[in-house]
C-alpha cells in the first residue's frame, strides 16, 4: 500500500500536515533526490487553526501544485 505522500504524488496533490513523521519522510525524499508533490507543514503548537486556514487559502489563491514540487513549506508564512 502506498504511503500518503506517494498517493498524493500520484494524484498531483500537495499535502498539508502537522505530522512530524510525514515531514521526516519528505525530508528523506529530498535528501535522496526522490520526487514528490510537496508538503506544507505546520507544527501543532506554533500556529492557530485560524492562521493555518488563512495561510492555506493564500497558498491556494496564488500558488499551483508545481510551485511545491519536491519542497517542504512551513506555516505560518
Amino acid at each position: 500500500m502506498p504511503s500518503g505522500l506517494e498517493r498524493a504524488t500520484q494524484l498531483g496533490r500537495v499535502l498539508y500536515s502537522q505530522d512530524e513523521d510525514l515531514l521526516t519522510e519528505a525530508n528523506e525524499r529530498q535528501r535522496r533526490g526522490h520526487s514528490f508533490v510537496g508538503v506544507i507543514y505546520a507544527h501543532q503548537l506554533r500556529i492557530t487553526i485560524g492562521q493555518a486556514i488563512a495561510d492555506l487559502l493564500l497558498v491556494v489563491e496564488v500558488g499551483e501544485a508545481s510551485d511545491f514540487e519536491n519542497l517542504v513549506r512551513y506555516l505560518p508564512l
